[in-house]
């Protein structure tokens, strides 16, 4: 188990308070045969006291997505649980390495345009190692997000495509759009502030339907 950080240091202070937030969650799961399982790992640690988030860019030769925001995940295995699989992923793509012991709690199902049902798992990362390194064939850079920089209000718009809107927030120099998005905004409202809010119901860019 990673060690927590101790309490009156503000990490400290924060990952109390996403803990208990967290204990208190009812998840919505969706139940759709004929899906292809998948999960990803929301992973907060600490970098210079505070925490952050690890957030992936996909690599620009993938077939599927390239060059996207994305966070650690993949397909399940056989056998697998969803919180197995989001650990596997995590220590595949960025190196972090987390025990079952670690995983803090698991988020609301989302159904994408491409077949997937996600399900999203809070895992505890720890502080940052410089290690952090993914595969090159997968992972372009491992970006190390402040949650503060990630707490902001979504945009949502709208496109002839779709009756739902599109979530995406601002991120860097550009923007993460739904599911990852998704995922971030409800870990943000759960987390820090101890809001129920649900995510999936916001649909994708076109971008990310083929």
């Amino acid at each position: 188990m990673q060690a927590r950080p101790p309490a009156g240091d503000g990490a400290g202070d924060d990952m109390a308070v996403i803990e208990a937030n967290l204990a208190g969650f009812r998840r919505i799961p969706i139940n759709r045969p004929g899906l292809r399982a998948a999960s990803v790992a929301l992973c907060p640690v600490v970098q210079q006291g505070a925490l952050h988030l690890l957030i992936t860019r996909r690599a620009a030769s993938l077939r599927n997505h390239p060059g996207q925001w994305a966070l650690p995940g993949g397909s399940r295995d056989p056998g697998e649980s969803v919180e197995d699989t989001a650990r596997r992923e995590l220590r595949e793509e960025t190196g972090v390495e987390v025990q079952a012991a670690d995983v803090l709690g698991v988020l609301d199902d989302y159904v994408t345009r491409s077949g997937y049902l996600i399900t999203p798992v809070v895992v505890w990362g720890g502080p940052v190692v410089t290690a952090m390194t993914g595969p090159a064939s997968e992972v372009a850079k491992i970006h190390v997000i402040p949650l503060a920089d990630l707490d902001q209000p979504p945009q949502l718009l709208r496109i002839p495509e779709s009756d739902r809107p599109v979530l995406r927030l601002p991120l860097l120099a550009g923007f993460v759009y739904a599911p990852t998005a998704a995922f971030i905004y409800q870990f943000c409202q759960l987390a820090r502030h101890g809001r129920t809010t649900r995510v999936s119901h916001f649909d994708q860019p076109v971008f990310a339907w083929r």
